[in-house]
């Protein structure tokens, strides 16, 4: 793996509407060289994210009270909350990497900081014709605890990846995430027994060489 050092910005919970704001303003500064590649990582209050072709029968019940937003990345819905931790990933690609090169590079980061973390995790290759596998999934109970979805333009990336770290998990169980209903979503405090947020942002950070 290429090293790529990042300089870090660190928030807690922003509002989604303010970070795509921020987040598209980051992306600008890069793609006009005025800013270096920069991991961001936030949390988010409750929402579901859904792209451009996340089917209707996918989505929660409006009673369950938790907003939907449309958004430009790659891949289905999502749901992000408090306890989980979400990284945008503005990075200027080379002329020999696209995106789906860098989503894997941002896989097999994670699947780095989790084993540190004390969890063996692995990225899975998607089978012809299947819901993309994009994400990290644990080892052992093969749950999924990273969700992904990127997109690129004029060569840099946007959007990143949410992992689960000690939130609600009940909210992925109302809608149907990343295209997959039978996916099991799972977070480090449900795996481990114990999470601590301020250490696992520090050992995301080190696997993407951010600081």
């Amino acid at each position: 793996m290429r090293a790529r050092p990042l300089t870090l910005i660190q928030d807690d919970l922003v509002d989604y509407d303010a970070a795509m704001e921020r987040m598209t303003d980051l992306v600008g500064q890069r793609q006009r060289d005025e800013r270096p590649d920069t991991l961001w990582l936030l949390s988010h209050p409750s929402v579901y994210t859904i792209g451009r072709r996340t089917p209707m029968s996918h989505l929660p019940a409006p009673e369950r009270g938790i907003p939907v937003m449309e958004t430009g990345r790659g891949g289905q819905l999502t749901y992000h909350g408090p306890g989980q931790l979400v990284g945008y990933l503005i990075v200027k690609l080379g002329e020999d990497q696209g995106i789906v090169d860098y989503v894997r590079e941002v896989e097999l980061r994670l699947v780095e900081a989790l084993g540190k973390l004390g969890l063996p995790a692995e990225r899975r290759d998607t089978p012809p014709g299947s819901e993309l596998l994009t994400g990290v999934w644990t080892a052992e109970t093969g749950r999924k605890i990273i969700s992904i979805g990127m997109r690129q333009s004029r060569g840099v990336t946007s959007h990143g990846f949410a992992l689960n770290v000690d939130g609600d998990l009940e909210p992925w169980n109302w809608a149907v995430a990343c295209g997959m209903p039978d996916v099991d979503m799972t977070s480090l405090k449900r795996e481990l027994g114990t999470a601590s947020m301020d250490e696992v942002r520090t050992v995301v950070a080190a696997a993407f060489e951010a600081s």
